[in-house]
C-alpha cells in the first residue's frame, strides 16, 4: 500500500472509529458505570469483532448476504432483535452502589458481547463494506486487507478506549444513582434509534 493510500486510511478509520456510534455508546456508558478498568473486554471484544468482520466482508461475505434474500432478512431480523436486548441491558444497567462482590450487582457487557455485536451493528457493517471497497487492491489483497485490519485495530482500541475514559469523566456531573439511571435510559434510546433504520427497513419490503 503507497504512503499516500495508507495515510488516506490511517484518517478514514480516525473518522469513523472517534465519530459517535452504537460502539462508542455502549463503551461510554459501560465506562460511567463501571470505569475504564472493567470496560477493557468490552473494548477488546469490539475491536477484535470488527476485526473479523473486516475479514470476512473483504473476502466477500458481504457481497454473499447483501445478494441472498434469505440471508440478508435473517441477519436484519437477528440484528433487531440483538440491538434491543442491549438496549435493554444499558436501559438496566445498576449504577454500582454496591460492592462487585454482590451476586446481584451488575456487570459490565462482555467481551463476547462486543465480538456479537459487530454484526447486527449497521455503522459497523457500512465502515467495513467502505473501507474493504476503497482500499483493498483486488491484486494484492491479503497484503490490503492485512493493513486495513491493522490500522483499524490500532484507532478502534485508542478510540474505544477514550470514550470509556470520557464516560469515566462523566462521573463528575453525573453523580448520583438517579443521575446515573436516567444517563443509561438516554444511552439506551439512542441506541435504540440506531435500530430504528433496519425496522423501518424490515416493514417496508416485508
Amino acid at each position: 500500500m503507497s504512503p499516500d493510500l495508507l495515510i488516506a486510511l490511517v484518517g478514514f478509520a480516525i473518522v469513523s472509529s472517534i465519530t459517535p456510534g452504537p460502539n462508542n455508546l455502549l463503551v461510554m456508558t459501560s465506562g460511567l458505570n463501571f470505569g475504564v478498568a472493567r470496560s477493557l473486554p468490552l473494548v477488546a471484544g469490539i475491536s477484535f469483532g470488527f476485526a473479523i468482520m473486516l475479514l470476512a466482508v473483504g473476502v466477500g461475505l458481504g457481497s454473499v448476504i447483501r445478494t441472498s434474500p434469505g440471508a440478508h432478512l435473517a441477519v436484519k431480523i437477528f440484528g433487531l432483535g440483538y440491538m434491543l436486548w442491549l438496549a435493554w441491558k444499558v436501559a438496566t444497567s445498576a449504577p454500582r452502589v454496591i460492592g462487585p462482590e454482590d451476586g446481584n450487582a451488575s456487570r459490565p457487557l462482555s467481551a463476547l458481547t462486543g465480538v456479537t455485536f459487530q454484526w447486527v451493528n449497521p455503522k459497523a457493517w457500512a465502515v467495513a463494506l467502505s473501507a474493504t471497497a476503497a482500499f483493498a487492491a483486488p491484486e494484492a489483497m491479503w497484503a490490503s486487507l492485512f493493513a486495513i485490519l491493522s490500522v483499524f485495530a490500532v484507532v478502534s482500541l485508542l478510540s474505544l478506549s477514550a470514550w470509556a475514559a470520557f464516560g469515566t469523566l462523566m462521573r463528575r456531573l453525573i453523580d448520583t444513582p438517579s443521575k446515573m439511571v436516567a444517563f443509561n435510559i438516554v444511552m439506551a434510546l439512542l441506541l435504540v434509534a440506531s435500530a430504528a433504520p433496519v425496522a423501518y427497513d424490515l416493514l417496508i419490503n416485508r
